[in-house]
């Protein structure tokens, strides 16, 4: 497998990640049948993919590109769908993770 192909597994997993987050939120608990199998299922995808990725990156950086790519989507989404919290100095936060995976990315 190629770099490029990894990373763009690598990003799919973190697209996961954010869904699996939404999802669990909406399972309420686990107690919603169909978001909670939407919730597993988004689980297994983004592990599968994040497990592909590692065998050409490095898990240092990967692991971190994901899980910044999972913080930073859940936390707009939790934003833009239940209405949470936007301050500046979230959004300052939000802006510096992003700076980060593009750092980790280029390096």
């Amino acid at each position: 497998m190629s770099s490029s192909v990894a990373w763009l597994m690598l990003v799919i997993a973190g697209a996961l990640d954010v869904g699996w987050a939404i999802s669990m939120k909406y399972a309420e608990g686990y107690t919603r049948a169909g978001w909670s199998i939407a919730s597993l299922v988004l689980l297994a995808a983004f592990v599968f993919l994040l497990g592909r990725a590692l065998k050409v990156l490095e898990v240092g950086v990967a692991y971190s590109v994901w899980t910044g790519i999972g913080a930073a989507g859940t936390f707009l989404l939790g934003v833009v769908l239940f209405g949470e919290t936007l301050s500046a100095m979230k959004l300052v936060g939000i802006v510096l993770v992003l700076m980060g995976i593009t750092a980790l990315k280029l390096a």
